[in-house]
């Protein structure tokens, strides 16, 4: 945990460095999402419970001027809420959550139109899942924080002269953190005591987790269509709990481009407040 902190505050340092860049051209996306959950937690339940969830995802990138040029940031809020039934359909689970993701990908443009992209983010979720049915512990508290290996891929194409952007994002957890009763403890019990004790290292042997992200953005003049597709798969072993929450959601948006200019900028003398 000592060395997963190191990292965040080296990660959280680069931040001040883009302070320096004069000019930075930004795309921000805004998005709405409906698909079909699957909650499995063994510390409620040891049957999967399916249904409907919603979702709204907010992205923000911008190229920085480190690297050539060729450094990019990625910023992501995502909060969602699921519906889920146990097959009898006689009790319900409700689920919800909110994530942050930021970090950097290094670009690469092997071919004209393809450009490949890879790097790191550094994430944190917090949630809950409320089962109706249970009466000593109905909920269980959802608290993680990661650090994950990132790879995605852009094409352009073009139909009748329309530009079409092609992209796809995996995001993979390696070393993290996050917290979890044992098997049986009631959170009564864990308030009674240290909550130190209930955070656990995570990696792909205990919470083998993936994020996919597939979107095509079409663009008008006045106007960038983003229609995407996600698949975000978490799970983990700890404490002998087993936890698998997978939700599957198809996406609508818009996507806005726009440059900000600072006091240093040599257009900066151009601008009217």
């Amino acid at each position: 945990m000592r060395s997963l902190i190191l990292i965040i505050l080296c990660l959280v340092g680069l931040v001040p460095m883009q302070a320096q860049e004069h000019e930075r051209v930004l795309s921000h996306a805004n998005m709405l999402g409906v698909g079909r959950s699957m909650q499995y937690d063994t510390y409620l339940s040891p049957l999967e419970y399916h249904g409907p969830c919603v979702s709204f995802l907010h992205e923000s990138m911008r190229m920085t001027h480190h690297a050539a040029s060729r450094l990019s940031f990625q910023q992501r809020w995502q909060s969602g809420f699921a519906y889920t039934e146990n097959p009898a359909g006689n009790a319900e689970a409700y689920g919800g959550h909110i994530a942050w993701n930021g970090g950097w990908h290094y670009h690469w443009t092997p071919l004209p139109r393809l450009r490949l992209m890879a790097g790191g983010l550094l994430g944190a979720r917090v949630g809950f899942l409320y089962n109706t049915r249970n009466g000593n512990n109905p909920a269980q508290a959802r608290c993680a924080m990661d650090l994950s290996a990132s790879v995605a891929a852009l094409y352009d194409l073009r139909i009748r002269c329309r530009l079409f952007r092609i992209r796809y994002q995996a995001d993979l957890p390696v070393m993290g953190g996050m917290f979890s009763p044992r098997f049986g403890e009631s959170y009564y019990e864990i308030g009674e005591g240290k909550w130190a004790d209930h955070v656990f290292l995570t990696h792909p042997g205990n919470a083998l987790s993936l994020c996919q992200l597939l979107t095509v953005d079409c663009h008008f003049p006045r106007l960038t269509l983003r229609l995407g597709y996600q698949n975000d798969t978490r799970q983990s072993h700890v404490c002998h709990i087993r936890v698998r929450e997978t939700s599957r959601n198809f996406l609508i948006g818009v996507v806005k481009h726009f440059s900000v200019i600072t006091p240093s900028s040599p257009n900066a003398s151009k601008t009217i407040l």
